[in-house]
């Protein structure tokens, strides 16, 4: 489909979402009697499941992703990775994963946190295109300090599909939480719904974004493009229905855990190597 009816798609949405709300009867009350009609005529926008993949049954696996925090070094070429390989913007404000640094220096009860796109960072990377961590504690007295990657968690109980208007944002037999850009409106209640501040919206396109786990490689065989590029065995991904996949076997031989359990998200990004500040 080409790009010029992907705008009118979406317009025709919009349109459709508008009417729902109730907008030109005015207040309130009818908004929200409108957010009722559009979740009751969600199912009709809702874009067509599953996916036409030739040769891919996503009844068959259910994925999920590992971070061992113990072994990453910072290098942000995951971060490189995802963009290339997702035609994410080439700056330094948008990414669908990112890299936290968590530095305890002596004395300090907390953290200090900074990632890729902290303003230090960004001016010793010198490029939107290339990303680096500052020495900003060369001197410093660090008693502790550790890297955290982070990206959508595709949780089991996902926030972002609960608010999403127009179904646009859907979960996958699989374990994919994945983004149908034809029926997004660009309303944000996902960006805002996300307790991971793992979406983002895309200002040229009018639609929110996220990691997909690179989706369209996972149903050909392949990992995420962030997996493959690490260089220290960081991101592990894999399928839990197979008990010697890469993700069971870290899952069974570590002592994981996800970030902000309370929520109910139930994420599917298991984690070793963080501690209780991480969240």
């Amino acid at each position: 489909m080409t790009e010029e009816n992907d705008r009118a798609n979406r317009r025709r949405a919009r349109r459709r979402f508008l009417r729902a709300l109730g907008v030109a009867a005015g207040g309130i009350g009818a908004v929200a009697l409108g957010r009722l009609a559009v979740r009751d005529s969600a199912a009709s926008m809702r874009p067509e499941l599953p996916p036409d993949i030739p040769g891919y049954d996503w009844s068959k696996h259910r994925w999920a992703f590992g971070v061992d925090a113990t072994r990453c070094i910072g290098c942000l070429r995951c971060v490189e990775a995802c963009k290339t390989e997702n035609n994410v913007e080439q700056d330094a404000s948008h990414f669908r994963t990112w890299v936290e640094r968590y530095v305890y220096l002596e004395g300090d009860k907390l953290p200090h946190i900074d990632s890729q796109s902290d303003p230090g960072n960004i001016a010793a990377s010198g490029s939107g295109l290339h990303f680096r961590f500052d020495n900003r504690y060369r001197e410093a007295k660090v008693s502790k300090a550790f890297f955290v990657p982070k990206l959508c968690n595709h949780c089991e109980n996902p926030a972002c599909v609960q608010v999403c208007p127009t179904g646009a944002t859907f979960k996958t037999r699989d374990g994919a939480v994945l983004i149908d850009h034809k029926y997004c409106i660009g309303c944000q209640y996902c960006v805002q719904a996300c307790p991971y501040g793992a979406r983002s919206f895309n200002h040229e396109r009018h639609v929110t974004d996220k990691c997909t786990w690179c989706y369209h490689r996972v149903t050909k065989g392949l990992n995420p493009a962030c997996v493959d590029i690490c260089p220290t065995g960081t991101r592990i991904f894999g399928d839990l229905n197979d008990a010697e996949s890469p993700i069971s076997q870290f899952i069974r031989r570590n002592r994981v855990e996800v970030l902000k359990p309370e929520t109910g998200n139930r994420p599917n990004v298991f984690y070793v190597g963080i501690d209780e500040e991480v969240s």
